[in-house]
C-alpha cells in the first residue's frame, strides 16, 4: 500500500492521490508542526503546540523554548522515522516559517524543509 499525500486530494485519474516517502515523511512533520495538542480526538496530545506562540513575544528564551518544544514533538510523534536535529521558526506578522533539519532513519539522507502557515509566506 503505498502512503495517502496531504493534503488529501485525487490525482489526475481521479484516485487517491500518493506520495513518495520523502514526501509523506515531509507531510507527517507539517502536520506534527501544525497540530495543536487537543484537536484530535482519538490523539489529543498530538502536535507540537507551536501555533500558540505566534503571537508571544520574541526573545531569545522564546527561541529556545520553541526549538526544545519542536525537537520534542518531532521526536515523540516521529522518532521510529526521523532524528530531528534543528528547528529554526519565525513569526512575521501572521504567518510563521518553520525550518527542520532532520536526517531519515530508514535511509540516512539529511532532509532541511521549509514549512509555512497562514499569512503569505
Amino acid at each position: 500500500m503505498s502512503n495517502l499525500d496531504f493534503p488529501y486530494h485525487f490525482d489526475g485519474r481521479g484516485r487517491t492521490a500518493p506520495a513518495d516517502d520523502p514526501d509523506h515523511i515531509r507531510d507527517l512533520v507539517y502536520q506534527v508542526l501544525f497540530t495543536s495538542p487537543g484537536e484530535r480526538v482519538m490523539r489529543p496530545t498530538f502536535g507540537s503546540g507551536l501555533l500558540q506562540l505566534v503571537f508571544a513575544p520574541n526573545s531569545p528564551e522564546l527561541a529556545a523554548a520553541t526549538q526544545l518544544l519542536v525537537q520534542g514533538a518531532l521526536q515523540q510523534w516521529l522518532g521510529d522515522l526521523i532524528v530531528p536535529e534543528s528547528v529554526h521558526a519565525e513569526a512575521n506578522d501572521a504567518s510563521l516559517t518553520v525550518t527542520v533539519t532532520y536526517m531519515v532513519r530508514r535511509t540516512g539522507v539529511r532532509e532541511t524543509q521549509t514549512f509555512a502557515q497562514g499569512g503569505a509566506a
